[in-house]
């Protein structure tokens, strides 16, 4: 399978913009650039014209600059490797690569290969998941990710000491991906599902609920999330700006779940809810 390589040249302030637009087209994976960043997704899901059609929306407010190309999907760990710095999250957490070396002062190491799926760390909302996660109490708790991509959260997960982790994906390459990642650290028995929220339907409850994906997808599938969240059980959601919180905080209240709380990085947000 071949993937089509966007390279936008674009001011900061844009970019994430842009980011989150693509990712309503089925760009799948971002790397972050001087000059802006590259996007990229398969070759069959690649369209033009809805390029272009967002391009042009914000062509009165930005000069971009972009580019297209074809890649093999073999040539992307020469591009990763090239771009994918280890880093610290919470100043407890190491992400890295595995031809990074383990790092001595790190409480958590995760070792992360995303070859074409999301979740390095490097992003504003996986970096805020994290830090949310690590304020909460996964000892023995049953946990579930929600587009999980590389599953970096599910291993979050398992490092904070969950003892049954569901993750669940909508793409097959990102799903032998998740679980390639999650056997690298050691936790095998993580149950990675292709699907989406119909997964879930009568699952067993969860304690708590991760989901990092975007705003339409997380108003429409969070009556799912409610429908096997335990009583007092925590959602964390995010993949979305400021301004579209208070979106999320009533639909929320809509479904009986109260807001405790959030952190924002560069206009991205994570939001903790839980049962009310």
């Amino acid at each position: 399978m071949d993937f089509i390589e966007v390279t936008l040249k674009v001011n900061a302030e844009f970019a994430d913009i842009l980011t989150a637009e693509l990712g309503e087209l089925g760009f799948d994976a971002f790397v972050e650039n001087e000059d802006g960043f590259s996007a990229y997704s398969e070759e069959e899901n690649f369209n033009q014209e809805a390029l272009e059609e967002v391009l042009n929306r914000y062509a009165d407010f930005v000069q971009v600059e972009y580019a297209v190309q074809k890649i093999e999907r073999q040539n992307w760990n020469e591009e990763w490797e090239r771009n994918f710095e280890p880093l610290f999250i919470g100043e407890q957490v190491s992400v890295r690569a595995s031809f990074h070396q383990k790092p001595e002062t790190a409480k958590y190491d995760i070792v992360i290969n995303p070859k074409m799926s999301f979740g390095t760390g490097h992003h504003e909302t996986t970096t805020l998941m994290i830090e949310n996660q690590l304020t909460l109490d996964h000892q023995g708790k049953r946990v579930l990710d929600m587009g999980c991509g590389t599953g970096i959260l599910a291993i979050m997960a398992g490092e904070l000491g969950a003892s049954e982790i569901v993750a669940v994906e909508i793409e097959d390459w990102t799903v032998e991906n998740a679980r390639e990642n999650a056997a690298l650290n050691n936790y095998p028995t993580i149950d990675v599902r292709l699907g989406g929220a119909e997964t879930i339907e009568g699952e067993k409850p969860f304690d708590i609920i991760l989901a990092n994906i975007n705003r339409n997808v997380l108003l429409d599938d969070m009556p799912a999330y409610k429908a096997v969240l335990k009583p007092t059980g925590w959602l964390l959601l995010s993949g979305f700006y400021t301004e579209d919180l208070p979106l999320l905080q009533e639909r929320a209240q809509e479904l009986g779940l109260s807001y405790i709380s959030h952190r924002v990085k560069n206009n991205w947000v994570s939001a903790i809810f839980r049962e009310a």
